[in-house]
């Protein structure tokens, strides 16, 4: 079986050629191109050093390898949609977005030109069958369990997809790979950050975005009564449960607990004022409502919070597609810093059953009574 490995150039992805090429695979490289900093690219140099760094790997390998240049449509899409969602008052989550509508669309369509059955990835996840369909699974390490980003891929792409470290401990992998001396790639320091932010991401956005502190400027904190507090630098810069960074002394711990964007006022409030018995999920995917109906179902918020019990209230009606759809889930004890724009993954012990985009205050009082989406061009299939 011919696979397509997307290589970063780091550990995992090197110890995932390694691995296949051993079990008998025909392994194909494919390196993308999404986005540059200026840390990667050495002086002298005209292109990434992780591209070069794949490149030797292939070769000392003996497997095929490809670069792609796709930097004009990630930024036309996941750096738009990430810029996109902070100026709508949102956090946004690009790793989730980026692996269906991005980063698996390129390594399929990549696939088929080069007639590869399979692709494969470095991701710490598995795939199940589960009530007769391919699900994402937990990986085993849970230390680096990347299943939550994983929840948008769909049927089509799990069957063709391998997670060959979903069932490995990160610690092990760095071993292995020592052990076949690559040295390098065992030590090397990894990032934990968003690929494209070198720094913070509101310096990102002033860079992306030059004329942002015209265009918002200056806003107010408020208090739960609406009371100014204080000025702020504008909407997008802050996020749900943001406590460091406000500037503003108020004589007791403050945190963000809501963004306006029309009015670009930050409301203020206690740790408390964070907590929600219940929140709205758009763009939602699962199989069937029966499955959500388990009692033994929980669901997280974020990346790496704690799993919170629930139980499933239908917002839309049935004639919506299941990718269309909302719902409404009411937790079982109080849930901290609900940020809209983030992803809510539900699991069955470690099997991720369902997901959805958090919605904020306005998209939930639209949603009740009109129940089609605002649909966004970087979204499209």
């Amino acid at each position: 079986m011919k696979v397509l490995v997307g290589m970063s150039g780091g550990v995992d992805s090197s110890a995932v050629c390694m691995m296949l090429k051993e079990q008998g695979y025909e392994v194909v490289g494919l390196t993308m191109r999404m986005w540059d900093c200026s840390w990667q690219i050495p002086e002298g140099k005209d292109e990434p050093l992780f591209i070069e760094e794949a490149r030797d790997l292939a070769r000392s390998l003996g497997i095929e390898h490809h670069t792609l240049d796709i930097r004009e449509e990630f930024k036309a899409s996941v750096v738009k949609y990430f810029m996109d969602e902070y100026m709508g008052g949102h956090t946004p989550n690009p790793c989730v977005m980026c692996n269906k509508h991005f980063k698996w669309k390129k390594l399929l369509e990549m696939a088929d030109k080069l007639g590869c059955d399979k692709v494969a990835t470095g991701h710490y996840a598995r795939i199940v069958e589960y009530n007769g369909r391919l699900c994402i699974a937990k990986g085993i390490d849970e230390t680096k369990d990347q299943s939550y980003f994983l929840w948008r891929l769909g049927q089509d792409a799990l069957s063709r997809t391998l997670f060959p470290l979903g069932d490995k401990i990160k610690k092990d992998i760095k071993e292995y790979v020592l052990l076949r001396g690559y040295k390098e790639k065992a030590v090397k320091k990894e990032s934990m950050e968003v690929c494209f932010i070198e720094d913070d991401y509101r310096t990102f956005l002033r860079e992306q975005m030059p004329d942002i502190d015209e265009k918002v400027g200056e806003g107010y904190f408020v208090d739960i009564q609406g009371k100014k507090l204080g000025r702020h630098k504008g909407f997008p810069f802050y996020t749900i449960g943001q406590r460091k960074g406000l500037n503003i002394a108020l004589g007791y711990p403050a945190y963000v607990i809501r963004i306006n964007k029309k009015t670009n006022s930050i409301r203020l409030g206690g740790v408390a004022d964070l907590d929600a018995s219940s929140m709205v999920l758009k763009e939602c995917m699962y199989h069937n409502t029966q499955e959500l109906n388990d009692p033994s179902l929980s669901v997280r918020i974020r990346y790496r919070s704690k799993p919170i019990a629930f139980s499933f209230n239908r917002v839309c009606d049935e004639s919506l597609s299941a990718e269309d759809n909302y719902m409404q889930l009411d937790f079982s004890v109080a849930a901290s810093a609900v940020t809209p724009g983030q992803s809510a993954v539900i699991y069955k012990d470690d099997i991720v059953i369902a997901g959805g985009i958090i919605c904020d205050t306005a998209e939930i009082k639209y949603f009740r009574t009109h129940c089609n989406p605002p649909y966004r061009d970087y979204i499209k299939e």
